[in-house]
């Protein structure tokens, strides 16, 4: 199956679940977006190894590392492999200079300890197809909108004052809303870049379109 290779966007809390945040992959050379929910400690691994930081114990990312390399095991790379009712799975890809065998990890984990291997994240297409994000879709929907916005505008001869017509906040996607505001919703919560908020309205718009 063919591999698409992912690069980390940001890194940032999580709205609606206290003590966890959100990883924004991106597909490198592409327009599509895969957020994934993780945990603090996790993403307090991932952001120190991102930003070069050495702490003054190793955490446990660092002590795979560290055993890995003394037991002359290597990562050659990870593969967020598949999504089941919503979970991420993913597999550290490893090699020992003889064989290559693969172990099954977390997203957040395999990505923290790839990250400490200098290895490339990859995922499939079944996976980025269901959960990505893609972006030139809401850049038309957000061109639509904004024409619509200026042929009222045309069609109003009015002088009076007309109201200022600020964005509203993106809303939790509702079984009573249409799938043109859903898709507005969305578009709104990817410019903001609130990923999070902007996968629960792609995953009602997939219930609905289902």
């Amino acid at each position: 199956m063919k591999k698409i290779q992912l690069e980390i966007l940001g890194l940032s809390s999580s709205q609606s679940q206290s003590g966890s945040f959100a990883l924004i992959l991106g597909e490198k050379g592409g327009n599509r977006r895969l957020p994934i929910i993780i945990g603090m400690f996790e993403a307090q691994s991932i952001a120190i190894q991102i930003e070069k930081i050495s702490p003054n114990r190793p955490l446990t990312h660092d002590l795979f590392k560290s055993f890995a390399e003394h037991v002359h095991v290597v990562i050659l790379e990870v593969v967020i492999s598949d999504l089941k009712e919503g979970v991420f799975y993913s597999r550290i890809v490893c090699s020992d200079g003889a064989t290559t065998f693969d172990i099954d990890a977390r997203p957040s984990d395999a990505i923290a300890i790839g990250l400490r291997f200098g290895v490339p994240i990859y995922t499939v297409e079944s996976v980025l197809s269901e959960a990505g994000i893609i972006l030139s879709d809401l850049d038309e929907v957000e061109s639509e909108a904004e024409e619509d916005e200026d042929e009222d505008d045309e069609d109003d001869d009015s002088d009076a004052p007309r109201p200022s017509r600020a964005q509203p906040e993106p809303r939790e996607p509702s079984g009573q809303v249409s799938l043109d505001e859903l898709t507005k919703m969305l578009a709104q919560a990817l410019e903001k870049e609130d990923y999070e908020k902007a996968a629960k309205i792609r995953d009602e718009l997939n219930k609905r379109n289902g």
